[in-house]
């Protein structure tokens, strides 16, 4: 009797919530205060869960590069270390506010799926089409690690978002915000070419191309896209493409062979990453192969416009990737998928039953707090299969490099080198707020004379090592010091690893001397 009453209590509240979204002046609030749920819960699902490791070095390589704001690095565009240097000046730093900073970013993006969906899917639909979305791992469990694939998932829903409103209304307004959302899009991840060729198809392909393209509303998009990335542009001119020659050196110069089979992979990791949503909607409403071929491919021209855009967008790179021999991951693919529940209900015979649509709610809701349960479990488990050592010491070896510095130098310290994850690794936990030590040229030799920097490496990297005692025997007051860490997780000890640690104190009367300002070696 009690569990039956329990029961109705649930179904009476999830029924509730349902109904918020039939009242038009409720649906927005709600959802937003639905939100504002999702993002306390996986925040601290993040912070228990990995409460066994430090920031993954994607996360600190941000930190890194919003200490030091430029229109490009040698990685990627600036835009996500933009948002990040923004988050930081509001909050802390500390592991809590950039998982808060990553679960925020994810919610956005449903924001933005939510007003993406208004043209497209009835109230109740559309809170169904959202919590679709929150099963799909990126926009909880991988959304945790912060990076520039994090940033694209809301700038892509919004300017789908933009791009739709304007194609359809040919509105100046939309097309503006179009070319803006294109352009942080670029400045956010070069992957964000294969969102504008899906974009163009899309506009092209549509019987409304002629109307479209004689107004303004094409010819303003790019021109405010243009003159939003024209910066960036020129310091890509002017820094020869160099992180178009570094995605090349890491993912480029594979066979024809290997190319084929990333591209496989990378078909089935993006399906993988979004079958439990396909997965729901099938095993929910038993759709015909013609309903599943509607859901593919829409007879109206609006949802078409969806379709096209949507699997153009994740098709595209398939091909540059065999022709340039590019290696592509699933995981990129990140950024896409809030279109995705738009082509899974919008065929009419998907019918989403009141029991239905209470069932998937309440197992959105559920699936959260089950994971929070389970967190302290996931950090235990994490932390004894074996987290790399540049994730789990890093908060250790950034109190050690400060204490070697304190023990040598007076001023605090403000550049950090070497390996250059633990580098940035360190300058995140380090009291002081250091900065990344420029990795080799003239400016190297400038900041060491002005103010030295503690280099560190890992104990077996002889390359780092080897660079980095060179420019430490350039001032003979530089120290050396070998430690070794573990990481113990309530009473669990984890895997030892050792390093090396070079403090380069200031040596500002070299700067007299034109033998010492020669440019030293680059740090690797």
């Amino acid at each position: 009797m009690r569990r039956e009453k329990l029961i109705s209590t649930v179904s009476q509240a999830l029924d509730h919530f349902v109904d918020a979204f039939a009242d038009a002046r409720q649906r927005d609030r709600t959802l937003l205060t639905a939100l504002v749920g999702y993002v306390l819960v996986w925040t601290l699902y993040g912070v228990i869960a990995k409460s066994s490791q430090d920031l993954h070095p994607d996360m600190t390589e941000l930190i890194a590069w919003s200490r030091d704001l430029a229109l490009g690095y040698t990685k990627h565009p600036p835009f996500a270390a933009l948002a990040v240097r923004g988050w930081f000046a509001l909050f802390p730093v500390a592991d809590w506010t950039y998982y808060l900073l990553a679960i925020s970013t994810s919610a956005l993006t449903l924001w933005f799926a939510w007003l993406l969906f208004t043209d497209y899917l009835d109230p109740t639909t559309r809170l169904i089409a959202v919590v679709l979305l929150t099963f799909i791992p990126f926009f909880n469990l991988h959304a945790l690690k912060f990076n520039v694939n994090t940033i694209l998932m809301p700038l892509w829903a919004v300017t789908v978002f933009w791009f739709l409103r304007s194609y359809k209304t040919r509105s100046s307004a939309y097309a503006a915000l179009t070319g803006v959302g294109a352009a942080l899009c670029m400045t956010s991840k070069y992957w964000s070419i294969f969102l504008l060729g899906g974009l163009a198809l899309a506009a092209v392909s549509d019987s409304r191309r002629a109307v479209y393209f004689r107004s303004m509303a094409p010819w303003i998009t790019v021109l405010i896209g243009v003159a939003v990335l024209s910066p960036h542009i020129g310091w890509l001119e002017k820094h020869d493409f160099v992180p178009m020659q570094y995605a090349m050196l890491v993912h480029g110069d594979h066979s024809l062979t290997d190319a084929i089979w990333a591209d496989l992979r990378y078909l089935v990791d993006a399906m993988a990453y979004a079958s439990a949503p396909i997965a729901i909607i099938l095993l929910a409403v038993r759709p015909s192969l013609r309903v599943v071929a509607e859901m593919a491919w829409p007879a109206d021209r609006d949802r078409r416009l969806v379709a096209v855009t949507f699997w153009a967008t994740l098709l595209l790179p398939i091909l540059p990737a065999l022709v340039w021999g590019i290696e592509i991951h699933g995981i990129w693919t990140m950024a896409i998928w809030s279109m995705l529940p738009i082509l899974l209900l919008l065929p009419v015979s998907v019918d989403i039953s009141r029991p239905l649509a209470r069932w998937i709610v309440g197992a959105g809701i559920a699936f959260p707090l089950v994971m929070v349960s389970a967190a302290p479990g996931v950090a235990i488990v994490l932390h004894e299969v074996g987290i790399p050592p540049k994730q789990t010491h890093i908060r250790m070896l950034a109190k050690h490099v400060e204490n070697a510095w304190r023990d040598s130098n007076k001023g605090r310290l403000r550049y950090v080198g070497g390996d250059a994850d633990l580098a940035y690794g360190v300058l995140t936990y380090a009291p002081s707020r250091p900065d990344a030590l420029p990795g080799t040229g003239l400016r190297q030799t400038l900041r060491l004379a002005q103010f030295g920097a503690a280099l560190v490496c890992f104990s077996e990297e002889t390359a780092c090592i080897d660079s980095s005692s060179q420019i430490a025997s350039r001032n003979p007051a530089s120290r050396k010091l070998e430690i070794q860490l573990v990481r113990n997780y309530l009473g669990l000890p984890g895997r030892p690893q050792g390093y090396v640690i070079y403090v380069v104190p200031p040596n500002r009367s070299s700067l007299t001397d034109p033998t010492t300002l020669q440019p030293g070696p680059a740090l690797k």
